[in-house]
């Protein structure tokens, strides 16, 4: 599992032969660093980490405030329907997301979306997925507290905020962790959606710069490696909030 991250690191150290070399050279003789400058400066690498970064957090700020505020009603609340409703909603989840790009698509065209940060972000701020897992979460509070609440005349809304989110931060920064993530590695989309190179995402950015670089496998790899460093970096700072969602959700 491993392998491929550590030939990709190497790679992105090795010559241009080294990087060719047939059988395989795991531990280049130098450490070639001017790989990395090189590579960068062959495509606009600056503009499409920034892009990706504005791009994946506003989707997953998004997708964590709209599912939150779905998974407290499905967990929490009473309304006519709600089990057939959540039952639905499951069942979306079987759907592959192939079949929703072409409605999607013609959908952005007829809001004149194209070459828009909202059509990068608003089709997917929101996760069937999160919405499940925040539910479950969010039974593990006690009804008692709401009740405690509500007798201090609390709104759902504010019980929500002050005592609900709280209390569920490793789903929140799970939700958060998993928005981001499917975010930053979205490609057939964004290509579908983006014509000028400025709005352009990481993922597009570097098969576009593949087919430029051609043989230089050493600089594709310097940039895959940049690419994956801000999810190796969230994926730490957030490890220990996403052990707990997934232990106290109850998801295998």
């Amino acid at each position: 599992m491993l392998l491929p991250f550590i030939w990709m690191v190497s790679t992105s150290f090795k010559t241009f032969a080294e990087a060719l070399a047939v059988p395989p050279i795991w531990i280049p003789q130098r450490l070639v660093w001017e790989n990395y400058p090189q590579a960068w400066a062959m495509a606009p690498f600056g503009r499409f980490f920034l892009n990706s970064v504005f791009i994946a957090a506003a989707t997953a700020f998004g997708g964590v405030i709209t599912s939150a505020l779905a998974a407290y009603a499905f967990a929490k609340m009473r309304f006519f329907g709600k089990n057939v409703v959540f039952a639905l909603l499951l069942g979306t989840m079987m759907i592959p997301g192939t079949m929703l790009l072409v409605p999607n698509y013609l959908t952005m065209v007829r809001l004149g979306w194209i070459d828009t940060y909202q059509a990068l972000i608003v089709p997917w701020a929101a996760s069937v997925f999160v919405i499940f897992m925040l539910r479950q979460f969010f039974m593990t509070v006690p009804d008692e507290l709401w009740d405690s609440a509500q007798m201090d005349g609390c709104t759902r809304f504010r019980f929500l905020w002050q005592v609900v989110v709280p209390l569920s931060k490793p789903a929140l920064f799970t939700g958060f962790l998993l928005r981001f993530m499917g975010s930053w590695n979205a490609f057939l989309w964004v290509l579908l959606m983006t014509n000028r190179e400025e709005m352009r995402t990481v993922p597009v950015g570097l098969a576009l710069f593949a087919q430029e670089a051609g043989t230089d496998y050493q600089w594709m790899m310097a940039m895959a490696t940049l690419a994956i460093i801000p999810i190796i970096v969230l994926f730490l700072m957030t490890q220990r909030y996403f052990i707990q969602a997934w232990v106290r959700s109850g998801i295998k």
